[in-house]
């Protein structure tokens, strides 16, 4: 297979997917086109990764779920090893671990390494979950002897490389192998390459170990400006991950980001009050102005609430050292600041007021996902939509 000069990536792609089919390498699911494409001798290919001093030496290994690399993670189970797997569009996080039962036979580590295996063994992995991948295993429509590689498109495997970045998941020399048919391994013109897009060491395919030497530097982080506002909204952990270089001063302009956004979502009234818990002012000044934010947060309320509008998200899984100040920062980060918020630290949770149902759900959509002090927050509409919290409230007066 040779692409013609000038071909773009799409072009790649479409020329070894058709190859796949016309020439009956292709195997389920089928058919490969717009897929990390599955085929004939992929499980022989995998074999390979035995006879690597990197696979040898690792003892954590991320291998991507797709059907090719399937054989990758048995093997890698097989050896008694740390698997990692990317959840699928990175929609509920960004690993699984999967933890085969105690005594786990052949067969049962077998099924550990399906879709279903992975659904059915594996605990998620959270951004403070303190991960080190020792090995990569990424899968490839395309790729060059030079370790330059063509993903199938919507660039999660990047996107998950340069995540594992940021999280300190990955070194500089962490090695990164793909599994391809040997009629994949074609001739990629260097100007197709972007500075976000991973290349690979080590190329197994049903015949050969390639072993690239690729001096192109792989992506250092999340290139934030090449990232949208859709993919944000797709890819919740994203989120957690820009709040948290974002602390660390780094800049995190989107794509999209207009200067005027920042003030988008600002509340016309009130902003966010806060009642905490079994907490006493520490001076009659502060008492006067917590029973002065109430009453006028009470009477917003219930002005709200008797045109039968307002709406209340539930915030469950806060961690004990988290302070109130860091939720509302996020809160304004994501543009979820609500009327009021209901801060209750003993049971780890807090409840915020939105002004109607709309506006509950877009906040909802928007923490979705987020992590805060090592745990992954539990964001959902309140399940009596009768403003939780009114009674602690009316209390504190």
């Amino acid at each position: 297979l040779c692409p013609p000069p000038g071909a773009s990536k799409w072009d790649v792609r479409e020329k070894v997917w058709d190859h796949l089919e016309a020439s009956g390498l292709a195997e389920f699911p089928r058919p490969v086109h717009r897929r990390i494409p599955n085929f004939k001798g992929a499980s022989h290919a995998a074999t390979r990764l035995l006879g690597l001093q990197e696979f040898k030496a690792a003892n954590t290994v991320k291998v991507n779920p797709d059907a090719p690399q399937k054989n990758a993670r048995f093997l890698t189970l097989e050896a008694r090893k740390t698997l990692l797997v990317p959840t699928p569009r990175l929609r509920t996080g960004l690993f699984n671990k999967i933890v085969p039962p105690s005594g786990a036979t052949k067969e049962i580590l077998r099924v550990c390494a399906t879709s279903q295996g992975i659904k059915e063994y594996s605990v998620p992995v959270g951004l403070d979950g303190k991960a080190r991948v020792d090995l990569v295993v990424v899968g490839s429509v395309a790729v060059s002897e030079k370790g330059w590689r063509i993903g199938k498109g919507e660039g999660y495997a990047d996107m998950e490389y340069a995540m594992m970045v940021s999280m300190g998941a990955v070194q500089e020399d962490t090695p990164v192998i793909t599994i391809v048919h040997d009629c994949q391994v074609v001739d990629i013109a260097e100007e197709l390459l972007d500075d976000h897009d991973l290349t690979v060491d080590y190329i197994l395919t049903p015949t050969r170990t390639i072993k690239t030497n690729c001096k192109r530097p792989k992506p250092q982080g999340i290139i934030w400006h090449k990232v949208s506002y859709e993919m944000l909204g797709k890819i919740p952990i994203l989120k957690s991950l820009r709040y948290r270089e974002k602390q660390a001063g780094k800049d995190v302009t989107l794509q999209d980001e207009h200067s005027d956004l920042a003030n988008a979502n600002t509340p016309a009234a009130l902003n966010e009050e806060v009642v905490a818990e079994n907490t006493q002012p520490q001076a009659a000044t502060g008492s006067a102005q917590i029973g002065q934010h109430c009453a006028e947060s009470d009477s917003l309320s219930h002005r709200l609430e008797g045109s039968g509008m307002i709406a209340t998200v539930y915030v469950g899984n806060i961690p004990p050292s988290l302070r109130v100040s860091e939720l509302k920062c996020a809160l304004r980060e994501f543009h979820a600041t609500p009327l009021r918020l209901n801060w209750q630290a003993a049971q780890h949770r807090a409840f915020l007021d939105y002004k109607d149902k709309a506006t509950a759900e877009s906040a909802v959509s928007s923490l979705k996902g987020l992590s805060l002090g090592g745990n992954t927050l539990r964001v959902e509409l309140a399940k009596n939509q009768r403003n939780k919290g009114q009674v602690e409230i009316n209390s504190q007066k």
